[in-house]
């Protein structure tokens, strides 16, 4: 059976594939083997894989663990534009829980000129530049211009002190984040030039979902009992990480979430962020 994937290209379906993602999110080996036959009998020749993706987490919805909010990292990580903001402010949050300090949207000097810098982080005297780039889109890469031009910017900047968290800090690391994948070339152009990367599959072992899932440090947007509306209303009042709730329920009455919904979601937050 050939499908379609988000890139255009056309390839066989592959059921061990799905099978093992749903077991990833955290489904069991029945639910992801039953799951698997109900799309198999409604698969058809040149079915997309967004479609495939949909069948699948409607399935999964109805489980009553959190499966169905950890498969739906890569579409919740989107959810976090149009503009990429919220991006930058979850990817902060994810080095904070992981013992950094964090800074967000700073206008620094360069040697040349001023640049704007999404995101400056601080760990065991290293001071590190962040630089994010959001796609809205699941095709979409980041190519080898992106490492390039953003280690130019580095470069203009890295030999300045700053003032970030200490009166003379100056940077020793370049980092580019994306929610999406880089090319071959990117990947090989940031390795030479000693440029870090972190996409959704990338460093191998060290990847965006790995860490996510490792930490259980999920946006707000992978949760299924909030409306998208309610999810942005949430980001907008600083509320980034599912776990955040726990510590922040109130901010779901804030936002119009009767006392019956809040103990759901807050259910659903507990399942999601406990799972290893």
């Amino acid at each position: 059976m050939k499908i379609i994937k988000n890139s255009g290209h056309v390839v066989d379906f592959d059921a061990s594939k799905l099978k093992n993602s749903l077991i990833r999110s955290g489904a069991s080996e029945t639910l992801a083997s039953d799951i698997l036959h109900a799309v198999e009998k409604d698969i058809y020749e040149g079915m997309s894989t967004r479609q495939i993706y949909k069948l699948a987490f409607s399935m999964l919805k109805k489980a009553p663990n959190a499966a169905a909010a950890r498969y739906n990292l890569r579409t919740a990580l989107q959810q976090l534009g149009p503009a990429g903001f919220f991006f930058e402010k979850f990817v902060a949050r994810l080095f904070e829980e992981e013992g950094y300090s964090a800074k967000t949207n700073l206008i620094l000097a360069g040697h040349c000129v001023s640049h704007e810098i999404d995101i400056v982080l601080a760990r065991d005297s290293k001071v590190t530049m962040v630089e994010c780039k959001f796609h809205a889109r699941r095709e979409s890469v980041s190519d080898v211009k992106v490492p390039m031009y953003i280690l130019s910017r580095f470069n203009d900047l890295k030999d300045r002190p700053h003032i970030l968290f200490q009166s003379n800090d100056t940077f020793s690391d370049c980092l580019i984040v994306t929610n999406n994948r880089f090319t071959s070339d990117a990947q090989t152009f940031a390795r030479c030039m000693g440029v870090q990367m972190l996409s959704w599959d990338y460093p191998q072992k060290d990847s965006l979902r790995e860490r996510i899932d490792t930490g259980q440090r999920y946006p707000v947007t992978c949760l299924t009992t909030l409306t998208a509306l309610e999810k942005e209303k949430l980001l907008i009042m600083g509320v980034v990480l599912a776990s955040d709730l726990s510590q922040r329920s109130d901010t779901l009455a804030e936002i119009g979430i009767s006392h019956n919904r809040t103990r759901t979601i807050l259910k659903e937050v507990s399942n999601l962020c406990k799972y290893v």
